[in-house]
């Protein structure tokens, strides 16, 4: 009996280790970040904006888009029923350092996986400012981006889950907390790429 409650045993493991084998590449592939890490700084920022909209939200908001007689708001709606998710982490602080170095490499470590590019990086001494974009492609497809902004008293994670039309992405500026000037951002990031894919 004994023997018998080992080899159950040990069916049990392998079939744990083949599952968590199988599930780990779909993680890693993943567009979501985990801004998790980032909470604790909520306490110290004078302003903070938060944003978790997927789901039955996302669709909630495409669907009440879609009813406005705007034109804009038409074509927001347009772009958000293709997406999976909208995340937003936003910290303004009144005094600069109220963040680490190591919050920031806990986002860039994530974006280091697999599936992930980095297309801009704009950086200012004389700010202290970094800029940086990130695309998650699969099969010539986007499927994420990511938008990283590091000053001495704001810290901005926008994270953008599903098929994007990266045309379109300058119409979410201003909306769901992601920040108005996406457009420039972005505008630049077609540039950066261009040029990328020439090398």
């Amino acid at each position: 009996m004994k023997l018998i409650s080992a080899i159950r045993r040990g069916q049990v493991v392998l079939l744990a280790a083949v599952l968590a084998l199988l599930t780990v590449p779909g993680h890693a592939q993943s567009a979501r970040l985990e801004l998790k890490n980032l909470e604790k700084l909520s306490s110290k920022a004078a302003e903070v904006t938060d944003v978790t909209l997927d789901g039955d939200l996302l669709q909630m908001a495409a669907r009440f888009t879609s009813k406005s007689d705007d034109k804009d708001a038409k074509q927001v709606s347009d772009l958000i029923r293709g997406l999976i998710g909208i995340y937003v982490k936003s910290f303004e602080f009144d005094k600069p350092n109220q963040y680490t170095q190591e919050d920031v490499e806990a986002i860039r470590s994530q974006l280091a996986g697999p599936g992930w590019s980095r297309i801009v990086q704009s950086t200012s001494k004389r700010d202290a400012e970094t800029n940086e974009i990130y695309l998650m492609k699969k099969d010539g497809r986007i499927t994420g981006i990511a938008i990283l902004v590091a000053e001495p008293k704001e810290l901005t994670v926008v994270n953008i889950v599903g098929e994007i039309d990266m045309d379109k992405l300058g119409e979410l500026g201003g909306k769901f907390g992601v920040p108005a000037d996406i457009a420039p951002k972005t505008k630049n990031k077609k540039s950066a790429e261009a040029g990328h894919e020439k090398k």
